[in-house]
């Protein structure tokens, strides 16, 4: 079990009443952490504020050995890393290894991508007035950056933030999900503990709403990355004011099959893309739209693909798939089936609970007025809606308030083009699901799916700014 700690700083206080997160599998108390105030957020972006007048300064090769070093130390521990996600979240020991993986890639792309964090001259000799002078621009670090991170990749998604902002030499407030908040801890704790740290860089704090509006609502932090939903997200841009705001928000991303697809190949993926995680994933599949020549054949498909998945106890080796994160998460996945039958839609697999774990489903039959297309699930379901042509399938998947991302099958070269034209969204992949994400690339959103981009490169230049220098 894991005990966390408040770190104002580099220093570790162990606060006052402790809050029990228990596993949403068995549910044992896996870790407890102190109950944080909007008093102790004030004080954490106060030691931030102090923090950054040596961040700023720190050399290069210092934060670059900086982030090299917590990959190393996380990677030793990759087992404790793995263990501690599977407690507090409930997803299968593989698929938390895999993520304690991406972390430790994370980390080493931002150290790399910091060499490439420059600027360029200006040639203000283009006019008449500019012909004495030398220019350039420079990219520096922004200031205090606050970094709320999501429940669903508690670990990778926290590195996505806190490698590049302390790379780019800001000081960072780290308020982890409250579900996870042992991975915080541990995640914390590996770079506040580098030799090469730079002191009270990294403060943590833990809770909820009160906390996380202390933080948006000062005026100390330049930077708010946000990962999270669409109404909180709303409530951050009112709330942060003059300050730069990363939003990484919901989604509902959609496929098309086309009939020259390789059908068994797009129903073994799309039952991938649907499921993992138990589908709590911004980029989780949720809508497929279907050719009507191929419906038929790819509803069968998916539904024999997705009954061969295993469900069970996260901690066994084999489980592609565990529990939901609470029991409301549950109840909330029953209501959207049940919702979708009485309009008409069928069940072709899944659509129940097995011992407390809401199973895999699959809804053929659905109709674009049914919530649960338009609408972020966040559970595992997928829902199959047949088209008559591509026309149809963009304009339907294009009608969402959301646009992460969008994949389409197919062994049209001309069509996937004119996908890639089509699809309004941050993110198109062709031939496989729009779950894929590499952490290299640039990751986010238009629409209400967010602002900004993820990606070591692309998250340099949120947690930096622009700075003009001219010399006579």
């Amino acid at each position: 079990m894991i005990d966390a700690k408040i770190f104002m700083g580099s220093t570790p206080v162990e606060g006052g009443k402790r809050v029990q997160r228990r596993s949403p599998y068995d549910g044992r108390v896996v870790s407890t952490c102190p109950e944080c105030s909007k008093e102790d957020a004030r004080a954490a972006l106060k030691v931030a504020q102090k923090a950054f007048e040596a961040t700023k300064k720190t050399p290069l090769a210092q934060r670059i050995a900086w982030l090299e070093d917590v990959a190393t130390r996380i990677e030793s521990r990759k087992e404790t890393f793995a263990m501690a996600i599977t407690d507090e979240i409930g997803k299968p020991i593989a698929f938390s290894r895999v993520e304690v993986a991406r972390c430790v890639e994370t980390i080493r792309l931002t150290a790399h991508a910091l060499t490439h964090l420059r600027g360029e001259t200006i040639p203000t000799d283009a006019t008449p007035s500019g012909k004495e002078a030398t220019a350039f621009w420079r990219r520096v670090p922004a200031g205090v950056a606050v970094a709320i991170t999501p429940f669903n990749f508690p670990l990778n998604l926290a590195a996505h933030k806190l490698a590049p902002a302390l790379g780019a030499g800001c000081s960072v407030v780290l308020k982890p999900t409250p579900e996870a908040p042992g991975v915080g801890y541990l995640l914390a704790k590996a770079f506040i503990e580098s030799p090469h740290a730079v002191p009270d860089a990294l403060s943590l704090v833990y809770g909820d709403a009160e906390v996380g509006s202390a933080l948006v609502g000062s005026d100390i932090p330049r930077v708010i990355s946000f990962t999270g939903s669409v109404p909180v997200g709303n409530i951050i841009t009112k709330t942060a004011g003059i300050k730069k705001v990363s939003l990484e928000l919901g989604g509902n991303a959609a496929t098309f099959v086309e009939k020259s697809a390789d059908i068994a190949h797009a129903a073994a993926r799309c039952a991938f893309g649907a499921f993992v995680n138990s589908g709590q994933v911004c980029i989780s599949l949720q809508r497929i739209y279907v050719d009507a020549a191929v419906y038929d054949t790819f509803a069968e498909a998916i539904a024999r693909e997705t009954k061969k998945l295993k469900v069970g106890s996260p901690y066994d080796e084999e489980t592609f798939m565990g529990p939901l994160i609470n029991e409301e998460a549950v109840e909330r996945a029953m209501n959207w089936v049940e919702s979708a039958k009485k309009a008409g839609a069928r069940v072709v697999a899944g659509g129940e609970v097995v011992e407390g774990i809401f199973a895999p489903t699959v809804m053929a039959d659905v109709t674009d007025d049914m919530p649960i297309v338009c609408e972020e699930v966040f559970a595992p379901i997928v829902s199959l809606v047949k088209v008559a042509h591509f026309d149809e399938a963009v304009r339907k998947m294009n009608d969402s308030p959301y646009g992460l991302q969008f994949s389409i099958f197919t062994n049209d070269l001309k069509l996937a083009r004119r996908a890639v034209d089509a699809f309004e969204c941050g993110g198109i992949v062709v031939n496989d699901v729009p779950t894929v994400r590499f952490d290299i690339q640039p990751y986010g959103g238009m629409k209400l799916s967010g602002i900004g981009r993820e990606g070591p490169q692309f998250a340099l230049e949120e947690f930096t700014e622009i700075q003009s220098v001219v010399i006579f």
